[in-house]
């Protein structure tokens, strides 16, 4: 018997694939210090983890499709913090994660076959997400030596065709850290309403913003509400990854109704979880002030120790606690199976993600990796002194191979 083609055409997460070969160096009494994906080591709010340890019910029951009501009307209160006003319960859909909610918001905006327009590097989940939906992403590039600022907007507007049914934006940027100005809102959303489409925005991160720069939510624009199509989650604003709770949030009436239909076929988001996340909401503000600061200090001491690296190049982002470094290798990929398989300094080394699978373009990304620095700085200066050392060792063996 043979799989199915559409699966065969997934590609496995370059975030996660490389696992084995970190397990495996575990094995051998290997730390391995992990900057290859985005889990934060910074403690959940007490409030979350008090309420998970003191969730009343005598049985975990099926809850609402569209999620707990307390959670909805918690959410729509939080958002007038940035300015978002005249949202309520009615407009949000809980999911089981972001992740779902992309996924969901793909399958009610496209039919098979039709096109999404994203910029790159993206966030490497979407093509899976895209492909379950059956849909095809439409890349317009990015570059390092840029920033990863957008590419003149006409280069998104020369995409749309009679098949687009929307843009898909990330901001502050999953991996980049771009973060989306309001004039560049606004423009994308001119365009979309002349084109008749929808713009999607992934604002996960939105916490996390830095040397001043100010947070945009797409939600503020209410003169195109009935385009619009917000993506949250709580995993990295609250460190609650595991929790898997996400949300959609439209002021789009058929959008939250058909939507529904799929929230409805996978029953009900996890109820304790959601119970923690009411929890989280209750958190002060003083606890995501003091995550976004640690993150900015992370962000500054990670870019100072990769310039002290012969051959890396790497911008500076603005959000978010990803960057993307270009590598002095040909081969990202192989080179972070040598530092898990073939190499380490006193027992360490460091896990990274290659960046050839956050582009849709072919043979981008190749020498680049995405780096997250969820790491204390004390680990992230022992994981730099790693990638130093590998990168020499890696050049050493590799010329000696040739």
């Amino acid at each position: 018997m043979d799989i199915s083609s559409r699966i065969k055409g997934f590609q496995a997460s370059p975030i996660r694939r490389l696992s084995p070969y970190a397990i495996d160096a575990k094995k051998r009494g290997i730390k391995v210090y992990h900057l290859n994906i985005g889990q934060p080591d910074i403690k959940t709010p007490k409030e979350a983890i008090d309420a998970i340890h003191s969730y009343p019910a005598d049985i975990i029951a099926y809850g609402e499709s569209d999620g707990d009501i307390r959670l909805r009307e918690g959410l729509a209160e939080y958002y007038k913090k940035f300015g978002v006003k005249n949202i309520s319960a009615k407009d949000i859909l809980i999911t089981t994660g972001g992740s779902e909610a992309l996924l969901f918001s793909l399958m009610t905006l496209c039919d098979p076959g039709d096109e999404v327009i994203i910029p790159e590097p993206y966030y490497t989940n979407v093509h899976s997400f895209a492909r379950m939906a059956n849909v095809n992403i439409v890349p317009v590039t990015s570059i390092l030596e840029k920033g990863f600022a957008l590419p003149p907007l006409s280069f998104i507007e020369e995409r749309i065709t009679s098949n687009t049914r929307a843009i898909l934006l990330c901001s502050p940027n999953n991996p980049t850290g771009h973060i989306y100005s309001p004039s560049e809102l606004e423009t994308i959303l001119k365009m979309c309403k002349e084109h008749d489409i929808f713009l999607v925005v992934d604002e996960v991160y939105r916490e996390f913003c830095y040397d001043g720069k100010k947070f945009t939510s797409v939600l503020t624009y209410e003169e195109y509400a009935d385009r619009v199509i917000c993506v949250d989650s709580f995993s990295k604003r609250f460190s609650m990854c595991g929790a898997r709770i996400g949300a959609i949030v439209s002021r789009n009436r058929s959008v939250i109704k058909e939507t529904l239909k799929l929230s409805q076929a996978r029953l009900c988001p996890p109820s304790v979880e959601q119970y923690a996340a009411c929890a989280a909401l209750s958190a002060p503000d003083t606890y995501v002030e003091s995550v976004r600061e640690e993150y900015e200090k992370r962000r500054n001491f990670i870019i100072s120790e990769l310039h002290k690296i012969p051959g890396v190049k790497v911008s500076r982002p603005n959000g978010a606690f990803y960057l993307v470094a270009e590598l002095p290798v040909e081969n990202a990929e192989d080179f972070a199976i040598f530092m898990l398989r073939d190499f380490n300094v006193d027992n360490k080394t460091v896990m990274i993600a290659p960046a050839e699978g956050f582009y849709e373009s072919k043979d981008l990304g190749r020498n680049q990796v995405r780096l997250a620095y969820v790491l204390n700085c004390d680990d992230l200066k022992e994981a730099c002194n790693c990638l130093k050392a590998g990168l020499e060792e890696y050049k050493r063996v590799r010329k000696s191979d040739i």
